[in-house]
């Protein structure tokens, strides 16, 4: 059995539905609120256990408050099969919340109060990698625990998946090691800057920063697709799926734990993004992060 080691962060979502976004010092007012798993990091270990990818095993390592949101977000994440054995409960913090207004096209607006994933600890990370077939990296979490993952899976040989959203300015020092890249669009220019990379296009930046890692950068484009860059080869995009949105909220989430499982398995890049962009496909057509 391989096992795939999620680092990242782990939030409970309240979500109000809305006519429309809310603009500054604007009030809107939906029909409820519901509250859903969240975290960009937990929500694709979610991903990850639910493609069912053969022999491969999902843990997660993370950090929640000692408050029952975080009892309750434990007991989600062992209910998808995450094993949740290296996430520490901290006393006397909370877990993590995001307040998320979506609006009737399923676009969404975020705040989150980081509360316990400020506290995962870099030592923790480091003893929950080593060992793994893979690693997947999420930067809602503190810098220092975002470069232990990405330094340990490097030392020991393995692919590092490291989704920079945000992307953090530590991150340009872990461009040697060479980890499988997944921005958004507007994460991609930012992290060729911070490389002094640019490009006139997304697949020309995204072709610079894979030469310039040596490794795969997979580049989420929303309604456009995904464009998987290779060290030495053209740029390939892949369509996206057409669907009809509900909530684009974790869209993103899904396809990196899809990608992350399938490349675990042994997949090429080109096949595992395929299988992540019908997974984010599938993800925006429910409510809720996880679906």
């Amino acid at each position: 059995m391989r096992t795939l080691v999620v680092v990242g962060a782990v939030n409970v979502d309240l979500v109000v539905r809305a006519p429309r976004l809310p603009g500054p010092g604007e009030t809107v007012v939906g029909p409820e609120m519901r509250r859903f798993g969240g975290g960009k990091g937990a929500n694709a270990a979610v991903a990850a256990a639910r493609a069912a990818v053969d022999g491969v095993a999902v843990r997660y390592a993370g950090a929640v408050g000692d408050d029952e949101l975080g009892t309750s977000a434990l007991a989600e994440l062992r209910a998808a099969g995450v094993d949740v054995s290296a996430v520490a409960v901290v006393d006397g913090i909370a877990t993590g919340v995001a307040l998320i207004v979506v609006d009737e096209r399923g676009e969404n607006q975020i705040a989150v109060g980081a509360g316990a994933n400020g506290r995962v600890d870099p030592g923790t990370v480091r003893a929950a990698v080593e060992g793994a077939a893979a690693v997947l990296v999420s930067t809602e979490i503190p810098a220092d625990a975002v470069v232990a993952a990405v330094e340990t899976a490097a030392a020991a040989g393995v692919v590092c998946v490291l989704n920079p959203a945000p992307v953090l300015p530590e991150l340009a020092g872990l461009l040697d090691h060479g980890p499988v890249l997944t921005p958004n669009a507007g994460e991609l220019t930012d992290l060729a800057a911070a490389a002094g990379l640019s490009g006139d296009t997304p697949a020309a930046t995204a072709a610079a920063l894979a030469g310039r890692t040596g490794a795969p950068v997979v580049v989420t484009l929303g309604g456009g697709g995904v464009l998987v860059a290779e060290p030495g080869h053209e740029p390939v995009h892949l369509p996206a799926e057409p669907v009809t949105v509900v909530d684009t909220t974790g869209a993103g989430d899904a396809f990196n734990g899809t990608l992350a499982a399938r490349l675990t398995a042994g997949d090429d890049v080109v096949a595992a993004a395929r299988a992540a962009n019908a997974a984010a496909a599938r993800a925006v057509t429910t409510s809720g992060a996880r679906g």
